[in-house]
């Protein structure tokens, strides 16, 4: 029987990265145990939830790694655990979130507030620690996509978001009788997205998703002075006249230094569920093409599902996750979405945050 030499394990797992940090996961201590015993290997690794969409994905290739470099008649099990990384705090007001991105899209009736909910429900089930801050102050949907309308408690003088679905949510929705119209000036809006920021009780975050609101109004300016967005995701639907605002947009993340982490084209086709035709109805790939042009990740496309707009309007967007003709398109982009932001970390690891001595 052939005996496997630990040197060359420990080469392996030197050169294997932690998706969250880019850095090795033997320097950040990681590897929590390791087992040689003749031809057998036994890895415990520890990843953090904020990579959890990528976790099967991370053993597959610590896996093929080991046996690329042992032999093929190694037998090797790599067992995941998860390694625990408290995020630091964003900017000065105390938000304590690994990721802000923000959702958005250059005019409204594209579906963001759908694809932001998607997102942060995607993340959460993988195992992600998920805010979602409902930021469209004067048309909220959240609310109504998730199924919950009930107003938040106040606790030690922090608003407590609504649990639902896994999630940790806030929107203006709930502070408001349906119907009624919010008509704020600027400043108003302004504090509005502070509290949000500030005053709620959020807990520690892996993600914070947040739905803005269509157009380029001054609501990403706020955001980018107030904390250091990880970036945005751009949400339009493949026609021409879409794809001009949304370029709007993105030209507007860009005008305040906030990265574009990707577009998503929704609406994308429909498929006849009786003669399983695909009709194109607003067009087909102008996002991707976009994407390409303006040198932005294409994160994926979302057809028009009958289904999504059903579970929708009946507050239980979740179960689109459960739902075959909608989930695989849904948790592709999540998984792209993370996966693009490991990728980036892998080429350029952040810098660590030090802690300053008073």
């Amino acid at each position: 029987m052939p005996t496997i030499d630990r040197s060359a394990v420990d080469a392996v797992l030197k050169n294997c990265r932690d998706p969250e940090t880019g850095r090795s996961i033997v320097d950040m201590q990681q590897v929590k145990h390791v087992e040689v015993s003749g031809d057998k290997v036994t890895i415990t690794l520890g990843l953090t939830t904020h990579s959890a969409p990528l976790w099967e994905e991370v053993r597959a290739e610590l896996t093929d790694s080991l046996l690329s470099s042992l032999g093929q008649f190694a037998d090797v099990t790599v067992t995941l655990v998860e390694h625990v990384r408290p995020p630091q705090k964003l900017g000065e007001i105390g938000l304590t979130a690994k990721s802000a991105i923000a959702v958005g899209s250059g005019k409204g009736g594209v579906g963001k507030s759908t694809i932001a909910a998607a997102l942060a429900l995607g993340l959460s089930r993988a195992g992600s620690k998920v805010g979602l801050m409902d930021a469209d102050v004067y048309g909220p949907s959240i609310p109504h996509l998730l199924g919950v309308n009930r107003r938040p408690e106040i606790e030690n003088n922090r608003i407590q978001p609504i649990a639902v679905s896994g999630l940790n949510v806030i929107s203006m929705g709930f502070l408001v009788a349906s119907g009624d119209a919010v008509v704020w000036r600027g400043p108003m809006l302004h504090g509005a997205i502070t509290q949000f920021l500030r005053d709620t009780a959020w807990g520690d975050l892996d993600y914070l998703i947040i739905d803005m609101p269509p157009g380029t109004g001054d609501i990403a300016l706020t955001l980018s002075q107030m904390l250091p967005l990880t970036g945005a995701v751009v949400v339009c639907t493949p026609q021409d006249v879409a794809l001009l605002d949304a370029t709007r947009a993105i030209a507007m993340f860009r005008k305040v230094n906030i990265p574009v982490l990707g577009m998503v084209e929704n609406m994308s086709g429909f498929v006849c569920p009786e003669c399983h035709t695909r009709h194109d109805i607003f067009g087909s790939g102008g996002a991707r093409h976009r994407a390409e042009e303006l040198n932005i990740p294409f994160l994926g496309e979302v057809p028009i599902n009958m289904q999504i707009r059903q579970l929708g309007d009946t507050g239980q967007s979740a179960a689109n996750f459960d739902t075959p003709t909608v989930a695989p398109y849904l948790q592709a982009i999540v998984h792209r979405l993370v996966k693009n932001l490991a990728d980036a970390n892998r080429q350029a690891p952040p810098l660590p945050k030090l802690s300053i001595l008073k």
